[in-house]
């Protein structure tokens, strides 16, 4: 049997080839499921096919966008479908995350962290919350102090995961400096260890820095 995405992962595997050796190696994108920690939601992001769009294959096809389905489980235990949206990610975020609530929170873009849309809040109704570019969140000169590959900005590292609250995503960018994310309200907070002060600040235009406040 003939799957339907296979023309799709042809044409990824033979542009990857004929890619220079020195571009990362990839893993062709895959359907994935993620549930909260609670088991009452889980979101299954389906790739799309837009290889187009990302940084490095100018001129490939562009096509659909990757897609998202918002699962709940009911009083039968049963999981029904209530929402399904279509994402900003040409292909599939790298990772993603899903609180309790049901909220949906996708990191980087496949073969591309840290170019496009960042960080993506989506509720579990579908609708768009919040979304980030690296440029949102940081300076120029910030960007530039990260870990560069042929395809990645690697902005971040550590485990990512939702802080006991089950609304605070908490994204470790290096040692000492973390990132914390409301996913109700997509607003977020960056926090630094400056000369053994840790520092935290709300936005990345006319910044003040405060002491850690815990998210409201």
């Amino acid at each position: 049997m003939i799957n339907a995405r296979t023309p799709m992962l042809a044409t990824l595997a033979l542009l990857l080839v004929s890619a220079p050796a020195s571009a990362d190696d990839w893993p062709g994108p895959q359907t994935k499921e993620v549930f909260s920690t609670s088991r009452d939601y889980f979101v299954r992001i389906v790739p799309g096919n837009s290889i187009g769009d990302t940084v490095g294959f100018k001129g490939a096809h562009k096509g659909n966008y990757a897609t998202a389905e918002f699962y709940r489980r009911d009083q039968d235990r049963s999981y029904k479908l209530i929402a399904e949206t279509v994402l900003l990610n040409p292909i599939a975020p790298v990772e993603f995350n899903v609180a309790n609530d049901g909220h949906l929170v996708t990191i980087d873009n496949w073969h591309n962290r840290g170019y496009g849309q960042v960080l993506v809040v989506v509720a579990p109704d579908g609708k768009l919350v919040k979304s980030y570019r690296l440029a949102d969140l940081f300076q120029e000169t910030e960007i530039e102090q990260f870990s560069h590959s042929v395809s990645s900005i690697n902005w971040h590292e550590g485990p990512v995961f939702f802080q006991q609250d089950q609304r605070t995503l908490l994204i470790t960018t290096k040692t000492g400096a973390s990132l914390e994310l409301n996913a109700h309200t997509g607003a977020f907070q960056y926090c630094e260890t400056v000369a053994s002060t840790f520092r935290c600040r709300d936005t990345n235009e006319n910044r003040h820095w405060h002491p850690y406040k815990p998210p409201a």
